[in-house]
């Protein structure tokens, strides 16, 4: 069990975001599980996730067993970029889901990792083995895998710290008038539409995306961006935010934006330092031929 009093700084914060701030080595999404299924109490109660905490509350975490993993090992091709008895990078390409949920019980990135991996760290629950962030179904790239909870922990303190190095690439819509910048605006859910998210300043999490365009042809844009938060969407919002939506972007897009297979956006490098040995790795995903001929032109990054 792991005990928290609330302090000063952190009175008046949702408890969902108050355990997210005190336990980095969790997903707030866990937390909010966790919390739903009771393995959380403040001041003795079961809570819901939103209910604000004040300074001085006591709060506790009791993290159950980990679950049995329901998902099935299944032989599906894996791009390995980086692998030891902690941890692997994978490749991801588009059109394969994470893992299982609503309507993708089979055929995801896990079933995959199942197969390839004798073993893969519990605290991502039993549908999320191994998982310590997500990529979009039609997003492709590099994908960090932990194999083991002390892995996890550290990977996700990383992320939680903004010490990992994220830099995707990106095809976009017209062309910009700046050839690089930054895009600081906080991010939030769509005040309509549930299912998108909006730069929203007043009710939004801080975000911040630097971008630098690359080449324009045809009237679309390849640009690079650098992630300095980890945000849903988040790139796709900001480059929406400055008129220049994702290519093939169905959900922010516009019609006539939609000659792309599907969203042309790919996590390009990742890096961090390696939980056991302390050493920075760097992973660089090439880029699938679908994006290459979404381009009006030759794509060459080689000397980049």
């Amino acid at each position: 069990m792991i005990e928290f009093t609330v302090p000063n700084k952190h009175s008046g914060l949702r408890l969902d975001r108050f355990l997210a701030l005190s336990l980095p080595q969790f997903s707030r999404a866990r937390l909010q599980e966790l919390i739903r299924q009771g393995a959380v109490t403040w001041q003795g109660k079961i809570p819901r996730p939103r209910v604000e905490v004040c300074a001085g509350d006591v709060v506790r975490l009791t993290e159950p067993e980990p679950e049995p993993i329901e998902a099935q090992p299944e032989e599906i091709p894996l791009q390995i970029l980086f692998e030891d008895d902690d941890l692997l990078v994978v490749n991801k390409p588009a059109g394969l889901v994470v893992h299982p949920g609503a309507g993708n019980q089979e055929h995801t990135l896990v079933n995959a990792l199942l197969h390839h991996c004798a073993i893969l760290s519990g605290i991502g629950g039993k549908q999320r083995p191994g998982i310590v962030h997500r990529l979009d179904k039609q997003t492709s790239g590099a994908m960090a895998v932990a194999k083991n909870d002390a892995t996890h922990q550290e990977l996700s303190r990383q992320f939680a710290d903004r010490e990992i190095t994220k830099i995707y690439l990106t095809l976009v819509t017209g062309s910009f008038r700046r050839s690089h910048g930054t895009i600081d605006a906080s991010i939030g859910r769509h005040p309509i539409h549930r299912k998108k998210m909006a730069v929203n300043p007043e009710h939004g999490r801080s975000a911040r995306t630097d971008y630098r365009v690359l080449k324009t042809a045809g009237g679309v844009s390849l640009v690079e961006c650098t992630l300095h938060s980890g945000r849903t969407h988040q790139i796709r919002v900001h480059l929406h935010h400055l008129g220049h939506p994702v290519l093939g972007d169905s959900l922010y897009g516009r019609n006539r934006q939609m000659a792309a297979p599907r969203q042309m956006l790919h996590s390009w490098k990742l890096g961090f330092t390696h939980p056991r040995t302390g050493a920075r790795l760097n992973s660089e995903a090439a880029l699938p031929e679908d994006f290459r001929a979404s381009f009006p032109g030759t794509l060459d990054l080689e000397s980049r």
